[in-house]
């Protein structure tokens, strides 16, 4: 889906906070500041002529947004730090970038919210064409870290592989107590792995394949995040449970009816709300981020990912599923002997 920076807060908040996207729009954009206390700066009169605006233009848009961009980086400086400031620039023979020697305050940006008002200046053509190149700056660096495919950007991450090899042994004891509790057919088996998906976050498992855009051939659980694996090991575990009790308790085995009254009274214990939540706030956020993909029913949970995130699933320390497989080869080895 296109992205209109201009509009969209979240969008812009996520680029913003991905800091391996903002180290190579800075390269690719080279533009010039002043270093000032560890990290390059730059003047609303350098910003103006980079943008071809007026300085009131860009005075306007910080004063409108003032929220945002002071949250990523603007500040005023006054007293001591301003006076440290024009004292470096002079030491550094550094002139006409708007400082000044009277004024009593003064505002300098750093390179996020240089970006920042070029993400919100609609009447700047230059600043129209860097959201362009931002954003494909974006595309090219995600997919250079996942291949070129952002399906499998959750196994990225390291708690993954640990939250896929459990949940496989949960799943079984779920399917096992479906067949040995329920009296139906083999519909049994999609029908209530659908309605606990539905109960975490929203969607069957045919409206999730359609939202990621998966194939007859891949595994929906293969491009989970761990925190989604989780939630859902906790339903079939605990579920399976129930039913081996309530089956036990009754001497036969259940109606579809009455497991669909058991399973309205299981997933409406409270211990799932605040896992609930923090699932679906998981997966409509970096869906979003990560595979550009919305979820529509989980439209309210979408929010901003702070970059630890992004270091997480892009990062150095995010890795290949193969690589991973080789890191974990000893745990899965223990696990296996626990068995």
């Amino acid at each position: 889906m296109g992205k209109d920076l201009t509009v969209s807060q979240i969008d812009r908040q996520n680029i913003l906070n991905n800091p391996i996207v903002i180290k190579e729009v800075e390269k690719a954009i080279g533009m010039q500041g002043f270093i000032y206390e560890n990290e390059i700066k730059f003047t609303k009169k350098q910003i103006s002529e980079f943008y071809e605006v007026d300085e009131r233009t860009i005075e306007r848009y910080v004063e409108k947004n003032s929220d945002e961009i002071g949250k990523n980086g603007y500040e005023v400086l006054r007293g001591q730090r301003l006076k440290t400031l024009r004292e470096e620039l002079k030491k550094r023979d550094v002139s006409d970038i708007g400082v000044g020697d009277k004024a009593p305050a003064f505002g300098i940006y750093n390179f996020r919210t240089f970006l920042n008002i070029g993400m919100l200046l609609t009447e700047s053509e230059k600043a129209k064409e860097l959201r362009s190149a931002i954003l494909d700056i974006v595309i090219d660096t995600i997919n250079q870290k996942t291949g070129g495919s952002t399906k499998y950007v959750n196994q990225r991450d390291e708690e993954f592989i640990i939250s896929y090899f459990k949940q496989e042994d949960y799943r079984k004891e779920f399917t096992d107590a479906l067949k040995d509790c329920i009296d139906m057919g083999n519909f049994k088996y999609p029908l209530y792995t659908d309605k606990i998906y539905v109960s975490i976050f929203n969607e069957k498992s045919r409206e999730y394949r359609k939202i990621l855009k998966l194939n007859g051939r891949d595994n929906i659980r293969d491009t989970m995040y761990s925190e989604i694996l989780d939630i859902i090991s906790s339903y079939e575990c605990g579920f399976a449970d129930e039913l081996r009790k309530a089956c036990e308790s009754k001497g036969r085995k259940l109606k579809s009816h009455e497991v669909d009254e058991l399973f309205h009274r299981f997933e409406t214990m409270a211990l799932f709300k605040p896992l609930r939540e923090k699932a679906r706030l998981k997966m409509a956020s970096r869906d979003l981020a990560f595979r550009d993909a919305l979820h529509k029913n989980l439209k309210e949970y979408i929010s901003v990912l702070p970059p630890a995130e992004f270091e997480r699933f892009l990062g150095e320390k995010s890795k290949e599923l193969s690589e991973r497989l080789e890191d974990y080869k000893d745990e899965f080895k223990r696990l296996k002997e626990r068995e």
